[in-house]
C-alpha cells in the first residue's frame, strides 16, 4: 500500500468546501435529540457543555491537520501502515472500516425510526432502507467530487430549518437558563462527552485530505465548519432549555422536532412533516462520506474496485436492518457505536498525531546527526 496518494487533477476539490463537509458530517440525526441527552447530564447548563464540546472537537481537528501536514498527501490508511507496519496498520484499518460501516448503519436506522414515528408508522424498515441505501450508493459511485457536492447542497438546502426555531423562541423563558454554572464540574464533563457523540464526523478529514487541492487552507476551513456547527448546537440547546418547562426536556425524546410542532403555515398544520422530510438531506452527506471512506479502505487494503466495495457494504448494511426489531436493540447498538466512535474520532486521532510527531522529529534528528 502506498502511504501517499496522488489523485488525478480531475478528482481534486478546493479547500473552501471543507467547511461545508465538516458541518454536514457533524450535523445528522444526533442533533434532534442532542438537547435532551446533554440536559440529562448538565441540566440547564447543557449549553455550556455543548460549547466546550465544540472547543474540544476544534482541538482534535487541529491535531489531525497537524498530523496530515507531516506527510505529502496521505490518508489515515496510509499513515497507519507507515507508523505501525503492514500487519498492525491494516488491522487498524479494518477496524476503521468496520466503524464507518456501523456508523452508516446506525445513522440510517435512527432516521428510519424518526420517519416511522412521525410520518409513516406502517412503513416497513426494509422498504425505506433500500431506497436510502440505493440513493447513497448512486451518489458515492459518482466519486468524491459528487459526495462533496452533496454536502454542499445539503448545507445550503437545509440551513433555513434553523431559522424556523425563531418561532419556539417566542414562547421561551430565559429564566430556565439560570442560575449559570449551578451544577458541579463532573456533570459538565459528562455533558461534554455526550456532546462529542453528536459532533463526530470531522474525522473524515483524515480520508479525503489527499483530494484537497490547496492543502494549506484545510486547517482554516475545517475550523470554520466546526465553529458554525458549535454555534448552531449551542443555540439549539439554549432554545430547547428555555422552551420546555422544568424536566419537560428530559421527557422529550426528539426536542428539536417537538418544537417544530408549534409552527403553523397556511394550508399546513403539521410542519414537522416537512422538517422530517428535509432531514433526509441532512443525513445524506453523513451516509455518503461513511460509505465512501469505508469502500475506499477496501480498495486500499484488498485492492478491490471501489464500486465493488460500495455495493458489498451497502448490501451488508441493508441485511443488518432486518436484525433490529425493538427500541431497546436500537439503543444498545447506538450506545455501542457511539462509544466506539468517541475513541475513533476523538481519542485515537490525538494519540496517533502525537506518535507521528514524535516519529518525524526522531527521524529528522537522526538524519541531521548522520549528515554531521
Amino acid at each position: 500500500m502506498k502511504v501517499n496518494l496522488h489523485p488525478k487533477d480531475g478528482l481534486l476539490f478546493n479547500a473552501f468546501f471543507i467547511m461545508f463537509i465538516v458541518h454536514a458530517t457533524q450535523t445528522g440525526v444526533g442533533v434532534v435529540g442532542l438537547p435532551r441527552i446533554v440536559y440529562l447530564e448538565a441540566k440547564h447548563d447543557a449549553w455550556i457543555s455543548v460549547l466546550f464540546g465544540g472547543m474540544t472537537s476544534a482541538i482534535v481537528i487541529a491535531m489531525i491537520v497537524l498530523m496530515l501536514r507531516k506527510y505529502d498527501s496521505a490518508d489515515l490508511y496510509g499513515i497507519q501502515v507507515d507508523v505501525f507496519g503492514k500487519w498492525i496498520g491494516n488491522a487498524l484499518n479494518f477496524i476503521y472500516i468496520l466503524y464507518m460501516t456501523l456508523s452508516f448503519f446506525i445513522i440510517l436506522m435512527n432516521y428510519i425510526e424518526i420517519v416511522q414515528v412521525w410520518i409513516f408508522p406502517d412503513l416497513r424498515t426494509w422498504q425505506i432502507s433500500i431506497a436510502l441505501i440505493l440513493l447513497t450508493i448512486y451518489a458515492v459511485n459518482g466519486g468524491i467530487r459528487v459526495v462533496v457536492g452533496v454536502a454542499f447542497l445539503s448545507v445550503l438546502g437545509t440551513i433555513w430549518l434553523y431559522f424556523i426555531l425563531v418561532v419556539p423562541l417566542q414562547y421561551s423563558d430565559p429564566k430556565n437558563l439560570l442560575p449559570i454554572l449551578n451544577v458541579d464540574f463532573k456533570q459538565i464533563v459528562k455533558g461534554i462527552y455526550k456532546t462529542s457523540l453528536s459532533l463526530m464526523g470531522f474525522e473524515h478529514i483524515m480520508f479525503f485530505y489527499p483530494y484537497v487541492r490547496d492543502k494549506k487552507r484545510v486547517f482554516l476551513f475545517s475550523q470554520i465548519g466546526n465553529l458554525f456547527t458549535t454555534i448552531i448546537f449551542v443555540l439549539i440547546t439554549m432554545i430547547s432549555t428555555t422552551f420546555f418547562a422544568e424536566n419537560g426536556l428530559a421527557r422529550t425524546i426528539w426536542p428539536v422536532l417537538s418544537m417544530f410542532k408549534i409552527v403553523r403555515l397556511p394550508n399546513l398544520e403539521r410542519f414537522e412533516f416537512i422538517a422530517v422530510s428535509f432531514w433526509m438531506l441532512i443525513i445524506l452527506p453523513n451516509m455518503c462520506f461513511y460509505l465512501w471512506a469505508a469502500s475506499k479502505g477496501l480498495h486500499r487494503i484488498i485492492n478491490w474496485k471501489q464500486s465493488k466495495g460500495i455495493w458489498i457494504l451497502g448490501l451488508l448494511v441493508w441485511g443488518g436492518t432486518f436484525f433490529i426489531r425493538a427500541r431497546y436493540q436500537m439503543n444498545e447498538v447506538t450506545d455501542f457505536i457511539a462509544q466506539l466512535g468517541f475513541f475513533a474520532a476523538f481519542c485515537y486521532p490525538v494519540v496517533l498525531s502525537l506518535i507521528v510527531l514524535v516519529k518525524k522529529w526522531y527521524l529528522r534528528r537522526k538524519k541531521t546527526s548522520e549528515e554531521v
